[in-house]
């Protein structure tokens, strides 16, 4: 079944404007970017100088936010006094970046300082009462907040109590009443148009330490703030477009040793470094540690001053990264699946979908794609227990976090702003959540999907020159999108993969005259193409293509003139595939392939053989050597993905865990080792790769060794789980939980004979 594109928009046409002189004088060029200007309400020379130029800007005082003065007060004396300062952040981007900003301008001063990232599962967002006891215990004088704290009225009545004094930093929504703190810095109390108003935590942090230590000493901070700014997808306005204008240009010159680290990992030149670049690039990357794991180390990555570390640390982060796209693949393909078996779905007003294998650090990161895809508010809950813990994103017109207080008898917890939200329910309770959501959204209903057209080129009008004309109104954000164009009547004239795994679509298009041009349409590759004549929606950046600059047409949107008259469907991959499935000598045909492709990926689970990696180990790999059977369609899609390979080499051992004795005996073995080396601590699909099985089998038989009475566990918000070993009787259930594991491995042998026989595209 072929994949339904992204949700058809409403294409808005250009409104007329009109262009003062003295504008279009100033601004020359093409006449898109006056007119871009003008209807922006930027009518003026020098309204657009200070647009286009961060020199010509003059930004807001700090000393404009409230409490700012006695937050620096009370900063001095504890420098002054040796005071030592714990600050506590945020394991998002924003938090990262704000954390490592004030520990950084701190130490310069001499400070007695410290920072704290909590841990997403087991702290959550905010502050944590046991961790922040933890740490004044340890003796802390001073708690500054960042990018957190504006609703932690225990938390700052706690520190009271102790004597610890608490400077709060943070921009976030407003509670009925403010923490009972010594300064409460945030810029939601400033009257509505301030230019501060839509500083990210970041960039609170910033105007504070400019506030103590002055412009000129805070600037080498900027590059920080604007990874927070773009990472947070902030309103690129006022004080928030100048501090990104001038950290952008900071970043550039690639000073800071962790971030230097991360774009030579990731291959980007420094140089060309542009938003979209700390959007699809680096920000997921620091993200992945907060969704996956621990946050604290990105903030030594940027802050350290040690090349080495740097390195060792951006490796890492790349590692937690693949990780992240691993999980994020195997989520979207089994999210698409459930839709294409259960097309209903699409029939609720909200998208609400549930699995008991995802993993609820990337779960927000797949609904937010499917808000996109499908046109309609997504709610993604990962059930590995029986407590679901759930991510929602919206689109415009609908407040998911309003949404879900109208559902909210369904609920444990929630909360968020209009566009995203958390939640918690039980995990039987999630078909009631579905129709409550939709209820509620259908009571406000979304604002139909638009798309607001900028102009129209012809194909001949498309050039490098054209491109970097329009770049100067960047950088394009939330607050200055970039800016669409569109082109009438042209025809798909080829379209193909991009890459070896063909997640994103390279389309041809052709005008009446005859003139070509390249597209790419960004995870396009599995929607159907337009047929026959259309007219296309695009954006315009300047890229390499070949070691060649280019004017680059992203693909945004089509609106279909005439009937069908070309069928130009996306091939499925195409790999070089070498087939030993039903070899009788796999380890003398393994020998050879390693000896013929040397740094070959080797994915291989419970039956090791040197040099192999996990599921969670893949890298991007121009060969990818299978060695023992994927356990299920998703899991070889999302190897299929992150891997990219160009070239297959397929074995295929079937592991020893397939029966349930084998099975249950190698998961005991692994209880024993995480209770004996790791505290306790076991990630759910950290046990299924060292299984080679599914998470849900692997939950699923954590239960069967609990109801032998072997096994005692807890699960944690982010499913991973506290196990301890126990010496009890059988519990009542055993019976159904062993009979349900027997079904679901049944089902793993079933994909396992269906693998070894099915058709791989050469």
């Amino acid at each position: 079944m072929a994949r339904m594109g992204r949700a058809r928009r409403e294409w808005r046409e250009p409104a007329p404007v009109d262009v003062p002189g003295p504008l279009a004088d100033l601004v020359g060029g093409h006449a898109l970017v006056g007119q871009y200007l003008a209807r922006k309400g930027i009518t003026s020379a020098t309204a657009a100088e200070r647009f286009l130029s961060p020199e010509k800007y003059s930004p807001a005082l700090p000393s404009d936010l409230p409490d700012i003065d006695r937050a620096v007060d009370r900063l001095e004396r504890a420098l002054r006094d040796k005071e030592r300062i714990l600050i506590w952040g945020d394991f998002d981007v924003d938090g990262q970046t704000s954390t490592a900003l004030l520990y950084a301008a701190l130490s310069q001063r001499g400070a007695l300082v410290r920072y704290h990232v909590p841990n997403r599962f087991r702290e959550g967002h905010g502050i944590h009462l046991p961790t922040l006891k933890r740490h004044l215990d340890g003796g802390v004088e001073l708690l500054l907040t960042c990018d957190t704290g504006v609703s932690a009225h225990d938390a700052v009545d706690y520190a009271a109590s102790r004597g610890v004094d608490t400077v709060i930093t943070d921009h976030h929504s407003l509670p009925e009443a403010l923490p009972a703190a010594e300064a409460v810095v945030n810029p939601r109390r400033l009257p509505a148009g301030h230019p501060l108003l839509e500083l990210p935590g970041v960039g609170v942090a910033y105007k504070l330490m400019e506030a103590l230590t002055g412009r000129a000493a805070s600037d080498n901070l900027l590059d920080l703030v604007a990874l927070g700014i773009v990472a947070d997808v902030m309103p690129q306005v006022d004080d928030a477009r100048y501090l990104l204008q001038r950290g952008l240009a900071l970043l550039r010159e690639n000073r800071r040793l962790g971030l230097k680290a991360i774009l030579e990992r990731a291959d980007i030149p420094a140089a060309e470094l542009n938003e979209g670049h700390i959007g699809f690039a680096l920000a997921p990357r620091l993200n992945a540690l907060g969704r996956l794991d621990d946050a604290n180390p990105a903030v030594e990555l940027l802050t350290t001053s040690d090349w080495a570390r740097a390195r060792i640390l951006a490796n890492s982060l790349e590692s937690f990264n693949a990780r992240r796209k691993f999980l994020s693949n195997q989520v979207y393909e089994s999210a698409i699946a459930q839709i294409e078996n259960e097309p209903w779905l699409l029939d609720y007003a909200a998208l609400v979908l549930s699995h008991e294998d995802w993993h609820s650090g990337v779960i927000g990161i797949v609904a937010s794609r499917l808000v996109e895809e499908f046109g309609l508010p997504a709610a993604l809950i990962a059930a590995p227990d029986e407590t679901g813990r759930g991510s929602a994103r919206s689109l415009e017109g609908v407040d998911i976090t309003a949404a879900l207080g109208r559902a909210s008898e369904q609920l444990i917890r929630y909360g968020g702003h209009s566009m995203a939200a958390g939640f918690s329910l039980p995990a039987d309770k999630i078909f009631q959540f579905r129709r409550a959501l939709s209820r509620s959204v259908r009571e406000t209903p979304p604002v139909a999907p638009s798309l607001a057209i900028d102009g129209y080129l012809e194909l001949s009008d498309i050039s490098l020159a054209l491109t970097a004309d329009i770049e100067r109104l960047a950088p394009f954000g939330n607050g200055n999108p970039a800016l669409t164009m569109a082109t009438r009547n042209l025809k798909v004239a080829s379209g193909k993969g991009l890459g070896r795994r063909g997640e994103h679509l390279q389309v041809e298009v052709e005008d009446a005259g005859g003139r070509r041009q390249r597209a790419i349409w960004w995870r396009g590759a599995k929607a159907n193409l337009p047929s026959g004549r259309f007219d296309l929606a695009y954006t315009l950046r300047t890229s390499r293509y070949k070691g060649e600059r280019e004017a680059l047409v992203e693909w945004l949107d089509f609106r279909q003139l005439d009937a069908a008259s070309i069928d130009a469907e996306a091939p499925a991959p195409v790999y070089e595939l070498q087939d030993f499935r039903q070899c009788a000598e796999p380890l003398k045909m393994l020998a050879q392939a390693r000896e013929a492709y040397p740094t070959a990926t080797i994915w291989a689970e419970v039956e090791e053989t040197d040099g192999a990696v996990d599921r969670l180990q893949l890298t991007p790999s121009e060969t990818l050597i299978v060695w023992t059977v994927p356990p299920a369609d998703a899991l070889w899609s999302a190897a299929l993905a992150t891997v990219n390979p160009s070239r297959l080499v397929l074995f295929g051992l079937r592991p020893s865990t397939e029966t349930l004795t084998g099975f249950l005996a190698r998961l005991a073995a692994l209880v024993k080792y995480a209770v004996k080396r790791k505290d306790g601590l076991a990630g759910l699909e950290t046990l299924a790769a060292a299984m080679a099985d599914r998470e849900r089998s692997v939950a699923v038989g954590l239960q069967v060794l609990r109801a032998l009475g072997k096994l005692d566990y807890q699960v944690g918000a982010s499913g991973d789980y506290r196990l301890a070993l126990a010496d009890g009787a059988p519990r009542d259930q055993l019976d159904a939980l062993q009979k349900r594991l027997g079904l679901l491995l049944r089902e793993t042998r079933a994909y396992r004979n269906y693998w070894l026989k099915m058709k791989i595209q050469e």
